[in-house]
C-alpha cells in the first residue's frame, strides 16, 4: 500500500526534529516512553504513528503540536472526497441538526462506542479502525470550542437497547455521556420511544447545517457513499422530514428520563 504523502511529511519532520534537538533515537525514546526500535519503525515508514506518540514527541521536541497538527490534516485527506464538503460545512455551522435510525450520531459517540461502530467493517485494519476513530473525535471539538453551534439529535430509542450483554458498559457509558451531553445549553437529544409506529426516520439517517449566512446543507448517507445536499428544492424536502422527524420524538425533558431509564437497564 503506497503511504499518504502527508504520512511521509510527518515521519521526516519527526526525524529532522529529533536529529536538530540532538538526541538519538534511544535517547529520544526514553524520552516519550517509546523503545529505540519503536521510534526507528515509525521513522522508517514500518510500523504507524498514533496520536498518543506524536503528541508526545511534540511535548519532547517543543514543536508547538506541529506532528499532532499534521496528522489532522492527514486524517481530513484520508476522508472520501464525497464527505469532505460535509465536514467543512459541520465546522463552520452555527446549527445542527442530525437524525440516525441506527446508531447514536457521530458528533455524540464516545471514543470506545465508535470503535465498536468502525470495527464492524471487517475490512479495515486496526490501524485504518484507529484513525477513522481519532477523526471522528476530532470532529467533536465544534461542540466544545467556546462559541459552539446549537445541536439537536433525534435518535431511535432501539438505539438504546440494540446490541448483547457483552457491551454493557460500553452502552451504559454511552448513554450517561448523552446525558451529560443533553445537559449542556446548546445541546438537545430528542428520542423517537419505541410504541412509535413507521415513520419517515426509517429511510436512513440524515444532517443539515446552518451556515453564518443562514443557508443550510445537508448530508444523505449510505453503505458507501454520501450526498451533500445544497439545492433549494432538495433541502426544502429535507428540512420537511427534519420537522417530522423531530414532531414524532419526545421533548427533552421526556427524552432525558428516557435516556436515564436506559442506563438503569443495561446496569
Amino acid at each position: 500500500m503506497v503511504e499518504e504523502p502527508t504520512a511521509g511529511l510527518i515521519r521526516a519532520q519527526l526525524r529532522r526534529m529529533r536529529l536538530a534537538a540532538g538526541l538519538n533515537q534511544e535517547e529520544f525514546g526514553k524520552q516519550v516512553h517509546y523503545s529505540a526500535s519503536m521510534v526507528s519503525s515509525v521513522e522508517m515508514g514500518t510500523r504507524p504513528f498514533d496520536r498518543q506518540f506524536l503528541s508526545r514527541a511534540d511535548e519532547v521536541l517543543h514543536s508547538g503540536g506541529l506532528l499532532v497538527s499534521l496528522l489532522r490534516i492527514m486524517e481530513k485527506e484520508g476522508q472520501p472526497s464525497w464527505f469532505r464538503p460535509w465536514l467543512e460545512a459541520e465546522r463552520t455551522a452555527r446549527q445542527l441538526r442530525c437524525f440516525h435510525p441506527g446508531l447514536v450520531p457521530a458528533l455524540l459517540q464516545t471514543e470506545n462506542y465508535a470503535r465498536a461502530v468502525i470495527r464492524c467493517d471487517d475490512l479495515l485494519t486496526d490501524d485504518e479502525v484507529e484513525r477513522k476513530v481519532a477523526a471522528r473525535m476530532d470532529r467533536q471539538a465544534v461542540l466544545h470550542q467556546p462559541d459552539p453551534p446549537q445541536l439537536i439529535a433525534v435518535i431511535d430509542e432501539a438505539i438504546l437497547h440494540r446490541t448483547d450483554e457483552g457491551y454493557r458498559g460500553l452502552m451504559t457509558r454511552q448513554i450517561d455521556h448523552l446525558v451529560a451531553m443533553t445537559e449542556r445549553p446548546r445541546i438537545s437529544v430528542h428520542v423517537i420511544p419505541r410504541l412509535t409506529g413507521f415513520h419517515v426516520g426509517m429511510s436512513g439517517p440524515f444532517a443539515l447545517a446552518r451556515g453564518l449566512d443562514g443557508s443550510w446543507v445537508g448530508t444523505l448517507e449510505s453503505q458507501l457513499a454520501g450526498t451533500t445536499i445544497d439545492s433549494e428544492g432538495d433541502l426544502a424536502s429535507l428540512l420537511a422530514r427534519w420537522e417530522s422527524v423531530r414532531n414524532d420524538a419526545l421533548p427533552r425533558h421526556q427524552s432525558m428520563e428516557l435516556l436515564k431509564e436506559a442506563v438503569t437497564s443495561w446496569t
